[in-house]
């Protein structure tokens, strides 16, 4: 499923293919992924910031290189165990045979059930949101629709979120995103109702008028999110399996309109490859200190996305902005709309190259922003508004 939804290549993305893939790196501006160039602005040069590039032609190119690597073998089927003798890690099972490792990486996914029994339960639950996406191409000549950087266009909307990314060759992916909850949305996943929908969202309609663009495909839908976190060792703080280290969205998922996913598991590889370096004959010690790092460095993406979505979800169902509480991110963010110095933290923040934590420092502004009585208020129609626009279209599926 998340195969064929939008995904955003970020910065760590862009540092991790510059510093250990640099022939991938190419091979993807060539098979037509373009950089996202983020303008100078005051005491801050030109930044490159990412990729636009749909996921199916990343994970093309990536394999296509994993495959021609030498030493590299290639094997499909079905992972039904690790194996396990004396305490450590010895294989895996595989369809109905076995192969022999002395260390298996587990990025199996968010929703893999693959060698829980070697860790503890993971913390978190699901998102407050459902979401549907639906790929487009521009038509020859036409040009992109209105977009900020260094995500092309993402509104926290009242009642929902509408999001787009644009993507190689002239493609881009639209969101909608609402309520798990509110079953007035639930038509969306037809065409017809996708369509009249983005067609009255202010900075997703002029993206996909027909005049501009066109359909690649159906409307995809997304469900079963969730915001997760799960470390490397078992209940009693060990590696119950030395040899087998979790990767990836094995270790964190967090709601998928930040775009966040392949950014995170590129700085768990890179981290993870360092530290076997560091530790070449202590797989155990290596393990260790992986999770420290991932502790450190990646659940704090997930404790904000945790804290910005629980407070999206107050909001949508009729709350304010809640001042005796520390602001969420998204709030934070929405407020440089009134004060754009707060940029100076913001986008780092948004390019992952500072931690949520860094947004403390403008917090106190921000929180100025809100006693004031400022809300931001987007045009076009609300979530209710929307749900009686489609209605009448929906009523026929």
């Amino acid at each position: 499923m998340q195969f064929h939804h939008p995904h955003a290549l970020g910065l760590p993305v862009l540092r991790a293919l510059s510093a250990e893939m640099p022939d991938v790196q190419e091979d993807l501006l060539a098979a037509g992924a373009e950089y996202v160039i983020v303008p100078a602005r005051k005491n801050h040069p030109e930044l490159t910031a990412g990729l636009l590039c749909r996921r199916a032609l990343f994970e093309g190119v990536l394999r296509s290189a994993a495959a021609a690597e030498p030493g590299v073998r290639l094997r499909s089927g079905h992972a039904g165990g690790v194996l396990v003798d004396a305490g450590r890690v010895t294989g895996l099972r595989v369809d109905d045979g076995t192969v022999q490792a002395d260390l298996i990486v587990n990025a199996s996914g968010r929703s893999s059930r693959f060698a829980d029994a070697y860790r503890a339960l993971a913390v978190g639950g699901p998102c407050p949101i459902g979401y549907v996406s639906r790929h487009y191409e521009l038509h020859p000549g036409a040009e992109p629709g209105p977009s900020h950087l260094p995500v092309n266009v993402v509104q926290t909307r009242s009642g929902y979120l509408a999001a787009v990314f644009r993507q190689d060759h002239g493609t881009f992916s639209t969101v909608l995103a609402t309520p798990r909850s509110d079953r007035r949305f639930t038509t969306l996943r037809h065409a017809e109702t996708y369509e009249l929908a983005s067609r009255a969202v202010p900075g997703l309609a002029e993206w996909v008028d027909p005049q501009f663009s066109r359909p690649l495909g159906p409307v995809q839908v997304g469900g079963g999110l969730d915001n997760t976190y799960r470390g490397q060792l078992d209940d009693d703080g060990r590696v119950a399996a030395p040899g087998l280290v979790h990767l990836g969205d094995a270790v964190c998922t967090t709601n998928p309109t930040a775009g966040r996913g392949i950014s995170l598991a590129l700085e768990q590889s890179r981290q993870l490859m360092r530290l076997l370096g560091e530790y070449p004959h202590d797989v155990a010690a290596a393990t260790h200190a992986f999770d420290a790092w991932c502790t450190q460095q990646v659940r704090p993406w997930f404790d904000d996305q945790v804290y910005a979505d629980t407070d999206l979800r107050r909001r949508w169902s009729g709350g304010d902005v809640d001042l005796t509480r520390p602001l969420p991110s998204d709030l934070i963010r929405e407020a440089t709309v009134v004060d754009r110095s707060m940029m100076r933290v913001v986008l780092p923040y948004m390019l992952m190259q500072v931690p949520p934590a860094s947004l403390a420092e403008i917090e106190p502004r921000a929180r100025e922003i809100y006693a004031d009585g400022w809300r931001l208020k987007r045009p076009g129609p609300d979530a209710d508004e929307l749900a009686a626009l489609i209605a009448p279209v929906a009523a026929n599926h």
